[in-house]
């Protein structure tokens, strides 16, 4: 999925440690590593507020699912299949 970034915010150095042989590599081969970090550290932090949205959320899917169970799809004598 192709999302415009939500973290669009100012630039911060930060240091990082990887591979002396990986960073050789990615610069001969001209790679932005600050690019491939940032947006690798997005799609983590995105998966990562996500999973927190369902724990947060957890009592209160489990109680519409449950209560779609008992009653039912709301609409669904209008569903078309």
């Amino acid at each position: 999925m192709n999302r415009p970034s939500m973290f669009t915010g100012n630039r911060k150095a930060t240091n990082i440690s990887l591979a002396e042989d990986l960073v050789s590599e990615a610069k001969r081969l001209g790679i932005n590593m600050s690019q491939i970090c940032e947006k690798s550290l997005e799609q983590e932090v995105r998966k990562a507020l996500g999973e927190e949205w369902k724990r947060e959320n957890k009592a209160a899917i489990e109680s519409w699912n449950k209560w779609v169970d008992q009653n039912g799809l709301p609409l669904a004598k209008y569903r078309q299949f």
